[in-house]
C-alpha cells in the first residue's frame, strides 16, 4: 500500500459521516425469547473495575424451563430490533438486534489501522501466547521493535492441552498492534496482530496525527 492507495480525507470522511460500530446480537442458543429492551433503548456494557457488573440486560432465553439472561457487552443504542420474534422460539444464531455503538477517537484509529495493517487472525478459537523468542523480545524493547516474516514461528497455540506453533504467513514487518492478550481464549477470525512493513510507518503514523489532531 503508497502513500497514494491510502486516501486520509476519503477514510476520515467515512467515519465522520458514520462513526459507530454496529454489534448485532444474535441468540446464544434456540429457545423462546423475552425481550428486555426495545428499539432506541440505551444500554451499557460491563462495569467495574474487572467488568464484574453485567451490561444492561437485552434479552432472555428459555429452553426445558431453563431460562438465561443475556446482557449488552457495548454500550450504545438499541436498532434494528426484530420484534416479531419476541415470545417465539427461535433457532440458535438467529439475528434479534443491533446494537449502534458511539465510536471513541482510540476506536477510530484502530478501526483504521485494522484497514491499512496487515491482520493476521486466529486459526482456530484457541489460546494464543507469543512464542519464547518473540516474547523476549518484546518484553525487552516493545511490540513494535520486533521484525517478522513469512515462516517465523510467532504465536503458540494452545487447543485442549496441546501446544502447537503457528507460522506467520503475512507481510514482513513490525508487529504494530496486538489485539490479544496472552492466555485468554480468542475466536476463529478474531485479529491477534497487525503487521506494519518498516516503510510504511510514516503512513500510518500520518493517520494517527490527523485523527487525533481532527476529531472532536
Amino acid at each position: 500500500m503508497t502513500q497514494q492507495e491510502i486516501h486520509f480525507d476519503e477514510i476520515i470522511s467515512r467515519y465522520r459521516s458514520d462513526p459507530f460500530h454496529y454489534v448485532d446480537i444474535h441468540t446464544i442458543h434456540a429457545g423462546q425469547v423475552r425481550y428486555l429492551v426495545e428499539e432506541g433503548s440505551k444500554v451499557e456494557g460491563p462495569t467495574g473495575e474487572w467488568k464484574q457488573v453485567p451490561g444492561t440486560p437485552l434479552y432472555e432465553i428459555t429452553r426445558e424451563r431453563n431460562a438465561k439472561m443475556i446482557h449488552s457487552q457495548t454500550n450504545g443504542v438499541v436498532s434494528e430490533l426484530r420484534g416479531e420474534l419476541g415470545g417465539e422460539f427461535v433457532e440458535a444464531g438467529e439475528k434479534l438486534m443491533t446494537i449502534r455503538h458511539p465510536l471513541k477517537k482510540k476506536e477510530i484509529i484502530e478501526s483504521i489501522l485494522q484497514e491499512v495493517l496487515y491482520i493476521f487472525p486466529a486459526p482456530e478459537r484457541a489460546r494464543y501466547y507469543f512464542s519464547l523468542d518473540v516474547q523476549s523480545r518484546i518484553d525487552q524493547k516493545g511490540a513494535r521493535s520486533v521484525f517478522i516474516q513469512p515462516g517465523d514461528e510467532i504465536i503458540t497455540m494452545s487447543l485442549m492441552k496441546r501446544d502447537t506453533p503457528v507460522y506467520y504467513t503475512g507481510e514482513a514487518g513490525i508487529i504494530h498492534s496486538v489485539y490479544f492478550k496472552p492466555g485468554e481464549s480468542v475466536d476463529q477470525g478474531v485479529p491477534l496482530i497487525g503487521v506494519c512493513p518498516k516503510n510504511k510507518l510514516q503512513l500510518i503514523q500520518k493517520i494517527i496525527t490527523r485523527v487525533k489532531a481532527e476529531w472532536e
